[in-house]
């Protein structure tokens, strides 16, 4: 059940508004004996509720008297405030992230091969995110097939924005893909592709009928296998993920005759 200490109020807070809505104006002294807040506390309770702008006092009055903000006031206040703090905590973490990226490398491989696997389709989709984010000079992107990065929907979306944030810090991006793949992707890709991607010196597309596998390099050292469902049209079953320079300077040299072979394309 929700309650008032969700929006950052104290157990005392919480009661001594709770008791002004239901007493309407009245003293500390009163309003201690009905909260059954200790009176060695009561007054240090209002003015934290007078600072949130959840009460207002009558000084003139003797006995101090106190009235509680409408609830709907009371909300939205707490629910501004709580938003503010968000947002502190959120540039603060963004300060913190800055920091640490510059203190945190990591290590050079050192020819040692090392493989993960991801399977379904979110597990698949954030394995490959994650290593096309840490290109920093490459991505070969190679598709046989419609999957789920050319697809309409978040995945979609979260791999075009990934690719459009390689290229902002100059990673270079080659596509092939066969010819037939080009007309069988949806309007709203290729639009997608040409707004963000392609106005990028570093993004170049081609067409060759020699493409087999769908697979990204990243980097000519890591090599992205994606392996189509059996039973599901356009979704990635699984992703291999090999580090292993030796595997990808052979993938990458298949991949260059390809290339060179390739037709041009612009989505």
């Amino acid at each position: 059940m929700a309650s008032l200490r969700d929006l950052g109020l104290s157990e005392y807070e919480t009661r001594t508004y709770r008791s002004l809505l239901e007493t309407g104006p009245t003293t500390a002294k009163e309003l201690s004996r009905r909260s059954d807040v200790p009176m060695g506390r009561i007054y240090d309770v209002l003015k934290s509720l007078e600072t949130h702008s959840l009460v207002r006092s009558q000084t003139a009055s003797r006995p101090k008297k106190y009235v509680a903000v409408e609830p709907e006031t009371a909300l939205d206040r707490l629910l501004e405030d709580k938003k503010r703090e968000l947002e502190q905590q959120a540039a603060q973490y963004e300060e913190i992230v800055d920091s640490l990226a510059d203190d945190l490398e990591a290590a050079e491989p050192l020819g040692e091969t090392f493989w993960t696997a991801a399977i379904g389709a979110e597990e698949t989709a954030d394995l490959l995110i994650e290593r096309l984010t840490a290109a920093e000079d490459r991505i070969v992107i190679v598709t046989s097939q419609f999957s789920q990065q050319f697809d309409i929907d978040e995945i979609g979306d979260r791999s075009v924005a990934t690719l459009k944030d390689a290229l902002d810090r100059g990673v270079d991006i080659s596509l092939l893909m066969p010819p037939e793949m080009v007309g069988s992707l949806p309007d709203d890709v290729g639009e997608r592709y040409r707004e963000l991607l392609q106005p990028h010196d570093g993004f170049e597309v081609r067409t060759s009928e020699n493409v087999v596998g769908t697979f990204e390099v990243i980097d000519d050292t890591e090599v992205c296998i994606e392996v189509p469902h059996p039973l599901r049209e356009n979704e990635t079953f699984a992703v291999i993920d090999f580090k292993d320079p030796e595997f990808a300077a052979t993938v990458t040299a298949e991949f260059q005759v390809r290339w060179a072979d390739a037709h041009s394309l612009e989505l």
